[in-house]
């Protein structure tokens, strides 16, 4: 079979041929599985071994160096899934684009915010430590969102 006949048999017109969606589709589930994957593997197990294993001041200083990373982690995984899926599973790329994009918010607006309140607690503002526990527990339930967002389009494989 020719090319101009594969492109014929397998789809022209914005669709990727087969071999193109098979790349795409394996693709898009390796940095699916990567994101969760990390993902889980800071919540249950980084982020509780740190707290429980180093004095508070020391566990803050490191998770504070952590974080960053972490956000990349996510943000650059769910970019590439969301590029991946984009010819394939219009919804599931919207999806991960979406965890992208709440991912750079959460790195560069939320994130310097929680840190400037957690700051100010420990200086004595009891106000700031109010809000600081607000904010983390949004960022909380924000990465909850976002895990669930992967999982699904995870299972979505299957």
């Amino acid at each position: 079979m020719t090319c101009s006949q594969r492109r014929a048999h397998c789809g022209v017109g914005g669709q990727p041929h087969l071999r193109g969606r098979m790349i795409l589709s394996g693709i898009a589930l390796l940095a699916t599985a990567l994101l969760l994957g990390g993902m889980v593997f800071f919540a249950v197990a980084v982020a509780p071994l740190v707290f429980t294993r180093l004095p508070p001041d020391q566990a803050g200083r490191f998770i504070r160096q952590v974080f960053p990373l972490y956000y990349l982690w996510v943000l650059g995984l769910s970019a590439v899934a969301a590029v991946a899926l984009w010819p394939l599973r219009l919804w599931d790329a919207l999806s991960m684009a979406a965890v992208a994009a709440l991912t750079a918010w959460l790195r560069q607006g939320l994130m310097p915010r929680i840190n400037a309140l957690s700051d100010a607690a420990q200086a004595g503002d009891a106000a700031a430590k109010g809000r600081f526990d607000r904010a983390h527990r949004l960022s909380v339930i924000l990465n909850a969102a976002q895990m669930l967002a992967a999982l699904v389009v995870l299972l979505r494989f299957a």
